[in-house]
């Protein structure tokens, strides 16, 4: 699969993508990062039996989202007990507009089946008639804003020099990230990249839309950097430029997803490799791993081989955060890898459209932990405003409803709320050499908890860059049972598999060339870093000049038709992955809206 951006001033793939710029040979490897997507399946609450008397006031315009497809009888059904009517169902929102007494909008959102009730209108433009984040809550100067890395940039800390591997599908070369040196492109080892047009490309628009939270930056200088000194920085209340959580920092993209989202968990695991054994190349300094991706593995994370790999990272000093996933209070736990204890695993806050932080909540489709293992901290992840791929394949789903000023995107999920926490831990590192552990405490520690939120939701809160940066970096190392990685890799899959265009999935103990997967010498390669040999790993040349090889099931790939995925993206625009549009999605986005 293959989600990055080409080198240089590439032109872009055969969907009209523009590629990302600056590209790190290491033989016959490309970079390439990967998206992860985690399937909806929260919990269907019965529809209302009883009609609830209107509060009265004005009627007021406003959408409604379901928790799941089949809530969208009910969505209905709640809205017009309030004294309110539909009047547009939409399916991508398993609800849809409507129209509602004022007063009735508070117990709406309270109403089984129903995930979220938005104000539905224009955005605001400002005075020149250009869009105004100001007006935006889910615009990332607002968030940016409200978690207090602003603050931070006022100090003189936007992430200069920090690089943050994004292993998703791959960083398009769209404004905001077409700085020198702003997107390196890393390894590729998606489907994609046995064509070279498509090499680092993001046929998706899910790794562009992460790599904007995290440094999105329209004036990103490599040579001068953004810092003035004496606590000033250009950043800090700009409304005209597009600005990510730590626009000084460097996004270093490994591509595992192809433009459907498809890649397999021996591809995440081989990209969490190439990271670690390269995270100190001239130009990388790699301190951050952002992992928007998960899956259902079942098996103890003393075992899986993913949380493995992700705790061979974070022992070499890299702060490895993952998104939660996307189930709700009827998961079963968290998703792997970020069920594992030494990651920082990222739940989703809403700002219930307010500005203020008071009243924000635990996003209703954000994933409970066990009791155990719970979300380490919360970040926005509601309607977050980021940079949109012009033809790719969420932008062809849904750019009628996400799209925003023609140039942003809006989505929801826990993907979007850990590249917010992977932009913070940029900032912390920028301001202070932390280990993996600090960066953690620093950021559990000075969290905000939510009011009547249940620490299985938010761990110990929202995150505070502001307080974080104060807390300072001492306290012990974490201490918990290691993982072996002796485990299988058909249980690290959780049932998510990519099938070939011939209908062959790829299930046992084997990569996706068919080599046999033997998860006790993949462990010790991993401990002493020879995992990757040139462009060889687990036996193959995995580069894009080998795509043309027997895969699997015996069958050269295609490039196109792959079923499978593991995001962990939740919401784009308000519209829920219900399980439906990806065939075993792991991907952290629950609706683009």
């Amino acid at each position: 699969m293959n989600f990055g951006g080409s080198s240089g001033d590439g032109t872009g793939n055969r969907m009209g993508l523009t590629g990302g710029n600056g590209t790190v040979n290491d033989g016959r490897l490309r970079r390439w990062g990967a998206v992860m997507l985690t399937a909806v399946s929260a919990a269907v609450a019965a529809p209302l039996s009883v009609a609830v008397a209107s509060p009265g006031g004005p009627m007021v315009p406003v959408v409604v989202r379901g928790q799941s497809p089949a809530c969208t009888s009910a969505v209905a059904d709640a809205v017009t007990s309030r004294g309110g009517r539909m009047t547009r169902t939409l399916d991508i929102l398993d609800g849809g507009a409507a129209t509602v007494p004022s007063g009735a909008v508070a117990t709406l959102r309270s109403a089984p089946c129903v995930a979220a009730v938005t104000p539905d209108g224009a955005l605001a433009p400002a005075s020149d008639g250009t869009y105004d984040p100001t007006a935006d809550t889910g615009s990332l100067y607002n968030t940016t804003l409200a978690i207090g890395a602003q603050v931070a940039w006022s100090q003189g800390y936007t992430g200069q020099g920090v690089g943050v591997a994004l292993i998703d599908t791959g960083v398009s070369r769209v404004q905001g990230l077409r700085g020198r040196g702003h997107v390196i492109n890393g390894l590729d080892v998606s489907f994609d990249s046995q064509s070279s047009t498509l090499t680092h490309r993001d046929g998706d628009g899910h790794g562009t839309f992460m790599a904007g939270i995290i440094a999105g930056n329209d004036k990103f200088n490599a040579q001068s950097g953004s810092s003035q000194g004496n606590g000033n920085s250009r950043y800090a209340g700009d409304t005209r430029d597009f600005v990510g959580v730590a626009p000084d920092a460097h996004i270093v993209s490994v591509k595992i997803g192809d433009a459907n989202g498809v890649a397999d968990v021996s591809q995440v695991i081989a990209a969490i490799d190439w990271v670690v054994q390269h995270r100190d190349d001239p130009g990388l300094n790699i301190r951050v791993l952002n992992l928007s991706y998960g899956t259902t593995s079942q098996q103890s994370y003393e075992l899986d081989p993913l949380a493995f790999a992700t705790e061979v990272a974070w022992q070499s000093g890299i702060v490895v955060v993952a998104a939660a996933g996307n189930q709700g209070t009827g998961a079963n736990g968290l998703t792997d890898p970020a069920y594992d204890p030494y990651v920082i695993a990222v739940g989703a806050a809403s700002t219930n459209q307010s500005d203020a932080t008071s009243d924000d909540i635990v996003a209703g489709f954000s994933s409970y932990g066990d009791g155990v293992r719970n979300p380490d901290v919360l970040a926005p992840g509601v309607h977050i405003e980021s940079l949109r791929v012009a033809g790719s394949t969420i932008d062809q789903k849904y750019g009628s409803t996400a799209t925003v000023a023609g140039r942003y995107f809006l989505g929801s999920g826990t993907s979007q709320a850990a590249a917010v926490v992977s932009g913070a831990a940029a900032l912390l590192l920028d301001a202070q050499n932390m280990t993996p552990d600090q960066v953690k405490q620093a950021l559990m520690q000075s969290a905000s908890p939510l009011a009547n939120a249940p620490t299985a939701a938010q761990g110990a809160g929202e995150i505070n860059v502001r307080t974080a940066l104060a807390s300072g970096a001492d306290g012990p190392a974490q201490t918990f049972v290691r993982s072996t990685g002796l485990g299988t890799l058909e249980a690290t899959r959780g049932g998510l598999h990519v099938v070939d265009t011939n209908g062959v999935a790829l299930t046992g103990e084997q990569d996706i060339f068919g080599n046999g997967w033997d998860s006790a010498a993949m462990a010790q390669a991993e401990l002493s870093g020879t995992a990757w040999a040139g462009g060889t790993f687990n036996g193959a040349a995995w580069s894009g000049a080998a795509w043309s090889g027997a895969a699997w099931s015996g069958a050269a790939w295609s490039g196109a038709g792959w079923s499978g995925a593991g995001w962990s993206g939740a919401a784009w625009s308000g519209a829920a992955w219900s399980g439906a549009a990806w065939s075993g999605a792991a991907w952290s986005d629950d609706t683009w809206s």
